[in-house]
């Protein structure tokens, strides 16, 4: 394979054959079908195995929050195409679309400000894989076949000697991390954030990376974002890694239009007790503002410049650089329409400082 050929194929997820089929939703489905994929959650998303770029068999067991991939034999040179994009997404790929994504969206309309995303990963203990996102735009609302605008791939993690497509252009601080900052043109606009240092989790606005990517002149205010896309782009293995949960918002809603009904949550918090060089959040308050109920909820917040978390209650916390994801814990994720729950956490800073977080926000399943 030449190199030129290698870059342009390794853009990732770049084609779903137009026989692949979506099965009914159900968790603990494996797929091995080469362009296999399925629904989740009543439609809401879609795990695809996605095997594009290889053809050895590939197996992955979907769960009701995302998959895992448990037979791989990919062996791709690494100055080439990976293997497959074994994925969970929202919004359209290939003409296979969710349901309530809102998506197609043009950058410019005031709901892209509220599009959230978060991830939780597990990677194994070797290989040759990328962990990323893949946020595609398109200078029209399109829902089938390729898009020409832009595609922002967010890579948490690397491991071997693998690049992005293109150059690197340079570094920036986004989402709480530092990221190196790739661009390539292989008749769309490819750029892409490789986090200095890995994590298997992260939460962030979409508009985070968006952005930056329009400041720099690759993308565009008019364009539109029609997926936001997770998973794994193998060269070697790679069997374990694994999607744990994933999340997709609109305005801390479940994406489908504005007064349809649905889940949504807003989470709100006060800092009753701060001393010299810390301070507790105590409660934060999420509220289903939805019509319907909820059987979990997500909260993202960023922490200011050096502060660090030193405890949690009441929620599962997790955190990747400043950004702080919450998932509810076992007896607070179910909320009827207008319900409430609350969690807090502990925090060390600075002596003398005065900030606490702000901004929360919350995605509700």
């Amino acid at each position: 394979m030449s190199r030129a050929v290698a870059v342009i194929l390794a853009a990732l997820g770049l084609v779903l054959a137009a026989g692949a089929v979506t099965a009914p939703a159900r968790a603990d489905t494996t797929i091995c079908e080469k362009y296999g994929s399925t629904t989740i959650q009543n439609g809401r998303y879609i795990v695809q195995n996605n095997n594009w770029g290889d053809d050895t068999t590939q197996c992955i067991n979907v769960t009701s929050t995302g998959f895992t991939v448990t037979q791989a034999s990919h062996n791709k040179p690494t100055n080439g195409a990976p293997g497959s994009y074994p994925s969970i997404y929202a919004g359209c790929h290939y003409a296979n679309c969710t349901s309530g994504s809102g998506l197609p969206m043009r950058a410019s309309d005031s709901r892209f400000n509220g599009v959230q995303t978060s991830v939780s990963m597990t990677y194994p203990g070797s290989g040759v894989y990328d962990a990323a996102y893949d946020i595609w735009f398109d200078p029209t609302p399109r829902t089938d076949g390729q898009n020409t605008g832009a595609e922002i791939m967010v890579w948490l993690n690397r491991a071997g000697p693998i690049q992005p497509v293109g150059s690197r252009v340079g570094t920036v601080s986004l989402a709480g991390a530092t990221w190196e900052v790739w661009y390539g043109n292989i008749g769309w606009n490819v750029i892409s954030y490789v986090r200095t240092s890995a994590t298997n989790s992260i939460g962030f606005a979409v508009r985070t990376f968006a952005d930056d990517a329009i400041n720099r002149g690759y993308a565009q205010r008019s364009w539109y974002l029609t997926s936001v896309q997770v998973g794994f782009e193998p060269w070697v293995g790679q069997t374990g890694l694994a999607v744990n949960n994933f999340s997709y918002s609109v305005g801390g809603s479940d994406g489908g239009d504005p007064g349809n009904g649905g889940g949504g949550c807003s989470a709100a918090g006060t800092a009753p007790a701060q001393w010299y060089n810390g301070y507790v959040v105590d409660p934060v308050t999420v509220t289903n503002t939805g019509s319907a109920p909820t059987s979990g909820w997500t909260v993202t917040f960023t922490l200011p410049a050096g502060h660090t978390l030193s405890g949690s209650w009441n929620a599962t916390v997790t955190t990747s650089g400043q950004t702080v994801t919450a998932r509810n814990a076992s007896h607070n994720g179910s909320l009827a329409p207008g319900a409430k729950a609350s969690f807090g956490f502990q925090v060390t800073r600075p002596g003398g400082g005065v900030q606490v977080p702000s901004g929360y926000t919350c995605a509700a399943s």
